[in-house]
């Protein structure tokens, strides 16, 4: 009988987690980016009775007995679906139509074999902080590709003022900086952006005109209004009318996205179960290989193809469905209400036991 009472008390804790499950989605029904948990039951450990037999050329087999005790929690499963798009208004915020997640981290930077150490998110309320960083709502700086300062033909990507190709070094996004002063010889005023140089080792350097820029370079330039594209494109007005091309924000992409490890807030991290961490831009709008290396280098890491985009002014929803876990919330409680009448059940009878010598 006590078997029974286990069982029962493990049918109670399972459904008490599956419940925890149900709750969490609930108060995340209006919760950007929130993916929805699953919870799935197994059944616990069996006690044999009896073993089966094959059977001998006289008398037929026979099948095992067994008594099992109770239940345990299998697995609770994310389901990484897209949500719904909300629309806010606000140009800077990005919604990915597709898989895929923003890339987000500190300044420090990353390296190519070091990928998953950025942390994953759907949620794309994005801002420019007061240093000219792009920032999300946590203060997590956003990654992707700049613009570099290259004259034509320069590859290298670490000197002159001109805006030339978009970098392929995964760096943390910002403004150009502000030219201080004018500087008739290379065509600069005051206040005009200098793009920030990627050189061929990844460094992130600022252009050679360095006697333009603040020493700590941190004076952005001032924009009017900035607007991303479908492709992640960042553009940008300056007060002078001039359109200057930021750069595209980076898209990472994992083998299995719902063994992704949920951190606090809207984050994930690629540990275990998710597989390696690949690098996109939405649309494929930036090619090659990460950190400007050639093709046919030893240890380049390509830039993947990916056929998703970004929707600006949207940001992605709750995947709670309410109608789904108000039902699964009733079916839990049933379930946890009749694994109460188990323990009552041989709690009566181990009286009865315990009462048959008077």
């Amino acid at each position: 009988m006590t078997g029974a009472m286990y069982a029962g008390i493990s049918g109670l804790k399972s459904h008490m987690n599956k419940l925890n499950v149900i709750g969490n989605n609930i108060a995340n029904v209006n919760t950007y980016g929130y993916k929805t948990a699953r919870t799935t039951f197994r059944e616990a450990i069996y006690t044999t009775m009896t073993a089966g037999s094959d059977g001998t050329d006289l008398v037929g087999g026979t099948n095992p007995s067994q008594i099992g005790y109770g239940c345990n929690i299998g697995t609770i499963d994310l389901d990484m679906s897209n949500g719904p798009a909300v629309p806010t208004g606000v140009n800077l915020d990005c919604m990915i139509q597709g898989d895929g997640f923003f890339m987000v981290g500190d300044k420090s930077g990353v390296k190519p074999d070091d990928l998953d150490s950025l942390r994953l998110t759907k949620v794309g309320n994005f801002h420019f902080d007061k240093s000219g960083y792009l920032v999300d709502g946590y203060g997590q700086i956003v990654y992707g590709f700049l613009t570099s300062s290259v004259p034509a033909g320069d590859t290298a990507g670490d000197a002159g003022p001109t805006e030339g190709k978009t970098s392929t070094q995964l760096v943390p996004i910002r403004l150009p900086l502000a030219a201080l002063k004018d500087d008739p010889d290379k065509n600069i005023a005051a206040g005009d952006p200098i793009y920030p140089g990627i050189g061929q080792n990844g460094e992130n350097v600022q252009s050679t005109v360095q006697d333009l820029v603040s020493e700590d370079k941190t004076i952005s330039v001032n924009v009017d209004s900035i607007a991303v594209d479908k492709t992640g494109k960042i553009t940008a007005t300056t007060e002078s009318n001039k359109n200057v091309t930021i750069g595209y924000i980076a898209l990472g992409k994992v083998e299995n996205p719902a063994g992704l490890t949920h951190l606090d807030g809207p984050y994930y991290q690629a540990i275990s179960g998710a597989g390696d961490v690949a690098v996109t831009t939405a649309g494929g709008a930036v090619t090659g290989n990460l950190n400007n290396v050639a093709d046919g280098t030893d240890g380049a890491v390509r830039i993947v193809g990916s056929d998703n985009t970004l929707l600006s002014g949207f940001l992605e929803g709750s995947g709670t469905d309410l109608a789904t876990e108000f039902s699964e919330m009733i079916t839990t409680q049933r379930g946890y209400q009749a694994n109460t009448r188990i323990v009552t059940v041989t709690d009566s009878m181990l009286e009865e036991l315990v009462n048959m010598k008077r």
